[in-house]
C-alpha cells in the first residue's frame, strides 16, 4: 500500500507563485511515474506535468515555461513550482503516482487527496 501526502496550494494573485509537494510513503513499491493533474469546476481532470522514471518530463502546453516539476528520488517526493499564475490555473490539483507493487508484481495508480489552487485578484 502506498500513501500520498500533498502539501502546498492556496490563494495567490495573478502573476504570483505557489509550490506543491507530494510525498509517497509505504513499503514494497517502485515508482514509475510521478505527476500532477488538475480539475477545474465543470471541467475534466487534465494532466499538468509528470516525470517518468527515465527522467523524461512532460507538461501540458498551457503551463510550459511557467511550471516546473521536479522529483527527489530519495524522499519519493514530487514537487510542482508554479510561477506566473493565471486565473485559468485555478483548480484542485491532484498528485498522481504510478508504481510497481513488488509483492504482487503489478502496476498500480494512486491519487492524492487534492489541494486547492486559486488565482484571483
Amino acid at each position: 500500500q502506498v500513501q500520498l501526502v500533498e502539501s502546498g496550494g492556496g490563494m495567490v494573485q495573478p502573476g504570483g507563485s505557489l509550490g506543491l509537494s507530494c510525498a509517497a510513503s509505504g513499503t514494497g513499491f517502485s515508482i514509475n511515474v510521478m505527476g500532477w493533474y488538475r480539475q477545474a469546476p465543470g471541467k475534466e481532470r487534465e494532466l499538468v506535468a509528470r516525470v517518468l522514471s527515465s527522467g523524461i518530463i512532460e507538461y501540458v502546453d498551457s503551463v510550459k515555461g511557467r511550471f516546473t516539476i521536479s522529483k527527489n528520488n530519495a524522499k519519493n517526493t514530487v514537487y510542482l513550482q508554479m510561477n506566473s499564475l493565471k486565473p485559468e490555473d485555478t483548480a484542485v490539483y491532484f498528485c498522481n503516482v504510478d508504481v510497481f507493487l513488488l509483492r504482487i508484481g503489478t502496476m498500480h495508480e494512486y491519487w492524492g487527496q487534492g489541494t486547492q489552487v486559486t488565482v484571483s485578484s
